[in-house]
């Protein structure tokens, strides 16, 4: 009886076609050269926080639920008095997803929940920090399957970073876009 290991549909395609991608287009001369996608960080603020400790735990719940992995509270550093925020008030959600879970929760993303948005054209290539990572900001969770649109009762938005080992935007955007992401000037690229 051979039991054979799962492996996300994404994580295959990253070293079937993403490595000899990357590697063919700058010239690498190993496959560990090529920049790997380490983990998707999922961060959520929760306005009116300070004012009810509910939305807090409605966000955490969600942020569970659209990562498939247990979400974990996050608290204020410093006193804020035109907030009325203290430190260590609860202000927030936040979900690190790494390996099957990170690569499952991407191909959900990409093939799912981006084609929900209204009015979707592609994401926006200008979001790279200069280090090789890519925050995406998402303005309604409702976009996700996961979440029941009847049970939500304030629709707000999130952050997701997808931190990767490239060295610069360059090498970012080709990993991102190999992966799938769908950025707006691919449609241009094609065109030409």
């Amino acid at each position: 009886m051979s039991t054979q290991k799962y492996t996300p549909r994404l994580a295959d395609k990253y070293t079937k076609e993403v490595v000899p991608a990357l590697i063919k287009k700058f010239a690498y001369k190993s496959v560990m050269q090529a920049p790997k996608l380490e983990k998707i960080c999922l961060n959520r603020g929760v306005n009116g926080a300070v004012a009810d400790k509910k939305l807090v735990e409605v966000a955490v719940d969600e942020l569970t639920l659209i990562s498939g992995q247990r979400a974990v509270t996050t608290f204020s550093k410093k006193d804020i008095s035109n907030f009325k925020l203290r430190k260590g008030m609860p202000i927030g959600a936040r979900v690190t997803l790494r390996g099957e879970k990170m690569y499952e929760f991407l191909d959900r993303l990409i093939s799912v929940s981006l084609p929900r948005v209204r009015d979707f054209k592609g994401i926006s290539d200008k979001a790279f920090d200069g280090r090789g990572n890519y925050t995406l900001g998402v303005t309604e969770q409702i976009i996700f399957p996961e979440i029941d649109i009847d049970k939500v009762n304030k629709i707000t938005g999130l952050d997701i970073t997808f931190v990767t080992s490239a060295q610069n935007n360059e090498e970012a955007y080709e990993l991102l876009k190999e992966l799938g992401l769908p950025f707006k000037n691919i449609k241009k690229e094609q065109s030409n």
